[in-house]
């Protein structure tokens, strides 16, 4: 037995001084180069990639549907489809929309048939960035036709609902009220 917890007591003895080995070995492991880029280059250039991809897959989308889309600085498209008579949107309006809302393969997310107008006070509610921004190139009663990119939707998230991440929607607007 003596000879047992001995063996044991060494055997635990070696084990700890060989890990506790500090003298340099002359080597040093260097760093692939993708990992020696900052972890943010990296991002960026993913984000750049995927940005490319949505973009390419929205002018599409426009081409196989024939649509004559305006562009906006942020990557938005939208083409109105009747120009109403009423007057102008602008920040801080409440405006009234029928809508029909879709993800880019086609599939109703939401409707207005079924869930009433939405409505919203313009600059001042939680409505998606590309929503706000198309209103502020419509009027009342006007019928558009709206891409909007997914960093200007829901983002990397989705809604939480029907609206995956990284979705990009279309939706088919009627301003129905501006006050």
């Amino acid at each position: 037995m003596r000879v047992f917890i001995l063996t044991v007591m060494v055997s635990v003895g070696l084990f700890l001084v060989s890990c506790n080995n500090n003298k340099p070995t002359g080597y040093v492991a260097k760093k692939p180069k993708e990992v020696q880029k900052s972890p943010q280059k990296s991002l960026e250039k993913v984000n750049r990639y995927l940005l490319k991809v949505e973009n390419q897959e929205i002018d599409d989308y426009v081409v196989r549907h024939h649509w004559n889309m305006e562009t906006t600085g942020s990557g938005l498209r939208y083409e109105i489809i009747k120009h109403g008579k009423g007057r102008a949107i602008k920040q801080g309006d409440r405006v009234a929309l029928k809508y029909n809302t879709f993800l880019i393969n086609g599939q109703m997310i939401y409707s207005s048939v079924k869930l009433g107008p939405k409505v919203f006070e313009v600059g001042h509610s939680d409505v998606e960035t590309g929503l706000e921004e198309v209103l502020m190139h419509l009027h009342k009663g006007d019928k558009v036709n709206v891409i909007i990119p997914s960093f200007l939707a829901y983002g990397l998230n989705g809604d939480g609902d029907k609206i995956p991440p990284r979705a990009i929607v279309i939706y088919f607007l009627e301003v129905l009220d501006v006050n």
